[in-house]
């Protein structure tokens, strides 16, 4: 009917592309309706949550060929992300009152240059799925960066750098914060108008509105995969460390003493050149990087992924605590493994299936099963250390 009127009208039609979005149901899947009681009412819905968490909430769930489940928890959860958002905005706030260097991305520290290349990738995926249509994608790609990356990772990476004010260093982390928020700002601003006006508006600016900025595109000089690469692999570090505490009942408080072994030439030259910032991430007493042979030795709790081996000592932990918990962990993954791979035996499930749900479900197998291969290898380790030591 709209393009017949626009035809008749205006001799032309109005619009070429349409956008047919899921049928919102409820947390259970009923339709709505006055009747069964199980209407969400979007007024209450923002005056409870804000606009900005339900706007997110819609994009996120708009799956193509899917009715969404609306639930309050899902609303919460976003809202939960707006406040970490603020509290970004709030850290970048505490910082910027002093001297910034704006340095090329090659001449940033680590951190920085890992960050913007980061918001690069963040920002192709968005500009990708947008023009195709795939809102939840791309909040998801948002969602992903600011949490984890921005917040949880390089807000973390850099407070070291920011303790001397009036340093170099400092001042080159204090562009690159400003300059990746304002960015991160700009590429939120379609899904949460609101906040990102008002944290804009708050910030240093030129411009009277946020949605009069244009909208960010990628930068050749901010890519660097040899960066991510190298984080990369102090990930895959920092994972079997963590690891290794939770097995031994270690707390993230307290401080230990770990042996890397770097098993290429590549993996053991990133963990000396990084060994600092492994230090100060993993909040470890002493950290012992080596080349060449393994370190399996008595007493000591060795995990291996990839090019990467960590080691700590077994003393002191409750053995057959850590033993009983490995137990229980490995059994509860060994019925989800199971589970997914059941699903994925399945013709007509992986035919009908959307291909985001087949990616996930793999990536879920393989995530799951790598976890069993390394609770099996400490669980070997921590038998044997239990097992009386005979004298020769």
């Amino acid at each position: 009917r709209m393009i017949m009127m626009g035809l008749k009208f205006m001799g032309e039609v109005p619009f070429r592309d349409v956008y047919i979005h899921a049928l919102v149901r409820d947390a259970e899947g009923q339709k709505m309706s006055k009747s069964k009681g199980n209407v969400i009412d979007p007024l209450h819905v923002m005056e409870q949550y804000g606009t900005d968490a339900l706007r997110f909430t819609l994009a996120a769930m708009a799956s193509p060929g899917r009715d969404v489940k609306l639930a309050e928890e899902r609303i919460e959860g976003y809202r939960n992300f707006t406040n970490k958002i603020w509290n970004a905005a709030r850290f970048l706030l505490m910082h910027l009152n002093g001297e910034r260097a704006e340095l090329p991305p090659a001449q940033r520290s680590f951190p920085d240059r890992w960050i913007l290349s980061r918001l690069n990738t963040a920002i192709s995926i968005v500009i990708h799925e947008l023009e195709q249509y795939r809102f939840d994608r791309a909040s998801s790609a948002i969602y992903q960066f600011i949490w984890y990356e921005y917040c949880d990772k390089y807000i973390e990476m850099v407070k070291p750098a920011l303790k001397d004010p009036n340093s170099d260093q400092a001042k080159t982390t204090r562009q690159t914060l400003a300059e990746t928020f304002e960015t991160m700002m700009r590429l939120l601003h379609p899904f949460m108008p609101f906040i990102t006006e008002e944290i804009w508006q708050t910030l240093p600016h030129d411009g009277t509105s946020i949605v009069r900025k244009p909208f960010p595109t990628t930068k050749t000089d901010w890519e660097s995969q040899e960066v991510e690469q190298e984080f990369a692999l102090l990930e895959e570090c920092r994972a079997l460390m963590n690891q290794e505490r939770a097995i031994l009942g270690h707390t993230a408080g307290k401080r230990l003493h770990f042996n890397i072994h770097g098993k290429t030439d590549v993996a053991h030259s990133v963990f000396e050149k990084h060994k600092a910032l492994i230090e100060y991430m993993e909040n470890v007493e002493n950290l012992s990087i080596s080349g060449g042979a393994d370190i399996a030795a008595p007493h000591l709790l060795t995990l291996t992924s990839g090019s990467t081996e960590v080691g700590t000592s077994m003393k002191g932990a409750d053995l057959h605590k850590a033993k009983d918990n490995v137990t229980k962990q490995m059994a509860v993954l060994q019925k989800e493994v199971a589970r997914t791979q059941q699903k994925l035996d399945n013709p007509d499930f992986v035919a009908k299936a959307p291909p985001e749900v087949l990616t996930d479900h793999r990536d879920r197998l393989a995530r799951e099963s790598r976890m069993i291969e390394l609770l099996q290898q400490a669980l070997s380790q921590i038998t044997l250390e239990q097992t009386p030591h005979q004298a020769s």
